[in-house]
């Protein structure tokens, strides 16, 4: 294994190799997921028995760096939601009907790309092949991308956020992304709604971390 891996190593260096085939091959020796950052939020002081039914109008998608259909992302997320939501006894309805919750969501993804200045100059190569390149294995391109997708689930007659769910994981294959991501809300959602030791922990920590105040934007 360590043979195969120095061999990719070697390869990843040549001048030769494409951009493709670099990341396939980055992808090859990754995992099939990166392990996802969640974080879950809500009011400690709300009664969420009290929400009974919800509304979907959809979000926001900053996914530029992704050939992703913002479209299918929406109604992905809408399913996911109302399954969660559904079989804890909460009814969908449309906004027009006065709903107790409005779910809303935000997908954002960004992309870096490291490359190394490599390449002939001053009609030399740069020598970081063959034998060479056991010396200079930090010479490559690599490529990172990262989604996130944060969905709120907001008292509507409050006009006030009563629970939120935020996810976040690097993505290495775009078509086996949404698997995992569903796989995510299912186990966010297991905290909704919060039990009494939940809320106990919000208070106390929100206690230590009390709000800041909103400054109000100053106008020249």
């Amino acid at each position: 294994m360590a043979c195969l891996l120095r061999h990719g190593t070697q390869q990843r260096m040549s001048r030769t190799l494409s951009a493709p085939v670099l990341f396939f091959l980055i992808a090859l020796l990754s995992s099939p997921y990166a392990s996802a950052k969640m974080n879950i939020d809500f009011n400690p002081d709300l009664d969420f028995s009290k929400f009974k039914t919800f509304a979907y109008i959809g979000g926001v998608e900053h996914l530029v760096m992704l050939q992703l259909n913002p479209n299918e992302i929406r109604d992905r997320v809408h399913e996911a939601v109302a399954r969660e939501l559904t079989k804890r006894g909460l009814k969908e309805v449309k906004r027009q009907e006065n709903p107790d919750l409005v779910v809303r969501y935000f997908a954002n993804s960004q992309s870096e790309v490291n490359v190394a200045a490599t390449g002939d100059w001053g009609g030399f190569d740069p020598f970081i092949v063959d034998n060479w390149s056991y010396t200079y294995e930090l010479w490559s391109a690599t490529t990172t991308r990262e989604g996130s997708l944060m969905i709120d689930l907001i008292d509507a007659k409050k006009k006030d956020l009563a629970w939120r769910l935020f996810l976040e994981q690097k993505i290495l294959n775009i078509d086996k992304v949404w698997p995992k991501v569903n796989q995510e809300i299912t186990k966010g959602f297991e905290s909704y709604p919060p039990t009494e030791k939940e809320r106990e922990e919000k208070r106390k920590e929100r206690a230590e971390h009390p709000a800041k105040p909103n400054p109000k934007p100053q106008f020249q």
